[in-house]
């Protein structure tokens, strides 16, 4: 039986005897194109080429290619892990040509992959062909139909619609018929009860679609209409994970060795047998499957968070715990320890694991302690909603559990049902779809087809000048939550697309007396785009292409800045430390770096020394273009992880700093004049956030702070040293506050003495109900010192305090035990101080802007002991 790694390199060492270029896979993290998070299909990275956005360099590619899906057809989070042939992050094996073969070399060499070198019984194999759509004017592909009747009797090879055979990259762009191959891996007792042609693309488990050959061809405009391409493509994809099935003669890509090492591992943490328990087997397949994708997208620079894409790890990081908390038992952080398994099975193919294993396992550790933590919380909310809500749980209260907690539907219904209360589920999927309707509206994007002025490609200029006469290429419409806006492409241009963490730059196009505002740039699959309200009043004619020298100016400073605070950190705490994100605007620089500890202020103050003698020191900037990657790597230059490099690459050296950067530069970092370190903290588990300033804005923030010092200077009537006068200022503010609680508690010594002889018998308890001269923490301490010692008393206590009303409840245990409750009664009385409040059972505050209505409020607690 092969193993994963043989199946894998055979794919690749099979089409590089055909003339193909083994390239490595593209990072998971999508930088360059606004309709994609993370790389979903194993034609992604080469969207440009099949777009002409880039030139081909290599006719004949193939690569695996890693790849993650959280959505769309078979790809709902909730479903993976239910059944077995389904994941989050899977590998496409890909073979590609671009413009050069097509047809009859994909198909034959497709045949002697899976024939002759895997030794795939041929009597298994189904194929597909488009059978034709007649609202396109497409006739049935017959030339893909005869192609395989070569190989295989017309029985099994199967002609289907435009939904399953018909290819398409979006609402427009390239796209063509498409072949698809399915296995047949059932028994023989299963084949004699139904042929496998009529299980064909009907979602059966084991009549599985293992290779898809799309034939681009087409180009579809944004009006439907079809128009050839100027070249025929081939974009082929075969899902491994399926693949060593099939080879490894299993029932389901689970039972394969590409997840057998990290399911044994996690059945051996649980003291689980993977195979004996339904829901167990669910749980670790979910926790497999989710370990994948979360170890994947981290190495590749992308950290969970409330939004985007760090949104969507977070999501499926935290399926993963709740599955292992429900099901295996587990209630303390696991995930993190299967990290060194993956990294063992997949750190050859894919290196990253490897390099970043320390920073996923902290990151993953980290998150789970957090989410196990919010779980606990989750846990006692829903008792509280089951305790309150008798009969039914609102489907938006259970929706609150489910988004705020992380709940699962089905653990919420479980809890739910073992105290006799329902859910409303028809109210949690009004909620659900609520929400995800408001996900799509906000990245909806519409866009029109592109208007071609002339051909060619854009020349980027703006290392060397800020403007430059330009000619638009192509321009088109779009509309997304920004508003409608125009999307541009020259000819020539000067301004930087943001990436690389550099934001994009603004400016004018200018024609004659018409000066139109660009508001942004930046690269979508190659091109480079410049976003604008309005076109130039003449689209045919030459335009300036005039960049905002003076925000350019402001950007290369931060950005050359990014570079000398990495000099300087790994100087200053050790060259462990990696830039693992950036952000360098006009304002300021944010930049994220892997490091395991608190930084110190010493620490600090020695990396903003360091970086600010670099600045002094007047370095000339040493820039080296189109060098080849091995010969920049040579020079000791640093790649950052996450990033896609070509065989050229771009060298920015000042002094000892040398980094593989696409950005824009100071000449001399005499220009940065002052650095200043504003802030550091924690980003996540062993990454830290620093944020700096500088030029404008580091004068800006300097004379900020002596403003504010002579304030304190005039304020303090002019002390020769300010600060040992603020100190004692503090000392004696320090003084004056004991004596006022001081006071307080006498206050309350002497109300805990007396105040007992106001209460008032009433049928069920007695009723306190009193306005003191206390504030709310005094009322506290009084309502505490009481409550042991008077277990039938409901104390009501009123307090006006700076134009506004408090109040706080004591229910005492004998009335709680008759079903009181502290937070019932503070909700019936703060609605006549127009306030709200709350607390626990037996003590509950409540804050209101109408002190007057404290009496009305007093006077109602009698109600509560009726």
């Amino acid at each position: 039986m092969p193993s994963s790694h043989q199946i894998r390199q055979q794919f690749l060492d099979h089409f590089a005897k055909h003339g193909h270029t083994i390239v490595p896979s593209a990072p998971l993290v999508v930088k360059d194109d606004p309709t994609l998070m993370f790389i979903n299909a194993g034609m992604n990275p080469f969207k440009d080429l099949f777009l002409g956005n880039r030139p081909i360099t290599q006719r004949r590619i193939a690569d695996s290619q890693k790849c993650l899906r959280v959505s769309g057809k078979h790809n709902d989070l909730e479903e993976v892990g239910i059944d077995t042939y389904h994941h989050t992050l899977f590998e496409m094996l890909g073979n590609w040509s671009f413009g050069d073969y097509f047809k009859v070399e994909a198909i034959q060499w497709a045949w002697e992959l899976l024939v002759d070198t895997y030794g795939i019984d041929p009597s298994k194999i189904y194929v597909t062909y488009f059978g034709g759509d007649a609202k396109d004017g497409l006739d049935p592909d017959t030339e893909t139909r005869d192609l395989w009747l070569q190989y295989l009797p017309t029985e099994r090879v199967l002609p289907f619609g435009k939904k399953d055979n018909f290819w398409e990259m979006g609402e427009s762009g390239p796209c063509g018929p498409c072949t698809e191959i399915h296995v047949d891996v059932r028994s023989e007792e299963e084949k004699k009860l139904v042929p496998g042609a009529e299980l064909v693309n009907g979602d059966n488990p084991h009549v599985i679609e293992v290779w898809n050959n799309v034939f681009m061809q087409f180009e579809r405009r944004s009006d439907g209409s079809l128009h050839p391409l100027p070249a025929r493509h081939v974009d082929t994809g075969m899902g491994f994970e399926r693949l060593c099935m099939v080879l490894q003669g299993k029932r389901s890509n689970y039972d394969t060795d590409v997840f057998q090492p990290l399911i044994q591992a996690l059945a051996k943490a649980c003291g689980m047998t993977y195979g004996k328990d339904e829901m167990a087997d669910v749980a670790m397949r979910v926790v497999a499957d989710h370990l994948r994708a979360i170890a994947f997208t981290i190495a590749d620079g992308q950290l969970p968070g409330n939004t985007g894409a760090g949104y969507v790890i977070r999501r499926i990081l935290r399926r993963a715990v709740r599955y292992g908390y429900s099901f295996l038992g587990l209630d303390e952080p696991f995930i993190h320890a299967l990290v060194p398994v993956l990294a063992e099975q997949m750190g050859v193919q894919f290196p990253e694991l490897r390099k970043q294993q320390e920073l996923i396992i902290n990151v993953v550790l980290e998150e789970e302690r957090s989410f196990l933590r919010t779980l606990e919380t989750g846990t006692k909310r829903l008792e509280q909603l089951i305790t309150e809500n008798k009969g039914t749980l609102s489907g938006a209260k259970a929706f609150e559990l489910f988004d705020t907690f992380g709940f699962p539907i089905d653990l919420t219904q479980l809890m739910a049902r073992e105290q006799g209360v329902d859910v409303d589920m028809k109210g949690f999927e009004v909620e659900l779809k609520k929400q995800k309707d408001r996900s799509r509206a906000a990245t909806t994007i519409t866009t029109g087809d592109w208007t071609d002025l002339a051909t060619g490609t854009t020349e980027f200029i703006g290392y060397d000048t800020f403007s430059t006469k330009a000619r638009i290429l192509r321009y088109r419409q779009v509309k997304d939550k920004a508003g409608d806006r125009y999307q541009i492409v020259l000819d020539r241009t000067p301004f930087y697309p943001e990436g690389g963490g550099q934001v994009g730059d603004q400016g004018w196009l200018v024609q004659g007396t018409a000066k139109v505002a660009v508001l942004d740039t930046r690269r979508e699959n190659q091109l480079i785009v410049h976003f604008t309200k309005e076109l130039p009043p003449d689209v045919a004619a030459p335009v300036v292409a005039q960049v905002d020298e003076h925000r350019r100016k402001l950007i290369r400073r931060n950005h050359t800045a990014t570079h000398l605070l990495h000099f300087a950190l790994r100087k200053v705490l050790g060259t462990h430390v990696e830039q693992k994100g950036s952000l360098v605007s006009a304002d300021k620089l944010r930049f994220d770096i892997s490091h395991f500890a608190r930084i110190t202020p010493e620490e600090l103050e020695q990396v903003q020394a360091e970086a600010q003698a670099l600045v002094r020191a007047d370095i000339p900037l040493e820039e080296m273009r189109d060098v080849p990657v091995k010969e920049a790597m040579g020079m000791g230059a640093m790649a950052l992880f996450g990033e896609k490099y070509g065989d050229a690459v771009r060298v920015i050296k000042f002094g000892e700093s040398v980094e593989l950067c696409g950005g824009v530069h100071v000449p001399r970092t005499g220009e940065i004049g002052a650095l200043r370190i504003v802030s550091e903290g924690a980003l996540a588990a062993g990454i830290r956030r620093i944020e700096a300033i500088t030029s404008e804005a580091a004068e800006q923030f300097v004379e900020a702070r002596l403003d504010t010092l002579e304030k304190l200077q005039h304020l303090l009537k002019e002390p020769k040293d300010a600060v040992t006068a603020l100190e004692a200022l503090i000392e004696q503010n320090n003084a004056l506050a004991k004596e006022l609680e001081k006071a307080a508690m006498e206050k309350v010594d002497a109300l805990q003495h007396t105040l007992l002889e106001h209460a008032v018998q009433k049928p069920n308890g007695r009723l306190l109900a009193r306005e003191v001269d206390l504030d709310a923490n005094g009322m506290r301490e009084l309502a505490f010192r009481l409550k042991d010692a008077n277990k039938d008393l409901l104390l009501v206590l009123g307090a006006k305090r700076d134009g506004k009303a408090l109040l706080a409840v004591m229910v005492g245990d004998d009335l709680q035990a008759k079903g009181l409750k502290a937070t019932d009664a503070i909700k019936a009385l703060a609605g006549e101080i127009k306030g709200g409040g709350g607390g626990q059972p037996f003590f509950a505050t409540a804050g209101g802007k109408d002190p007057e209505g404290l009496g009305k409020a007093l006077a109602k607690a009698a109600a509560l002991l009726d």
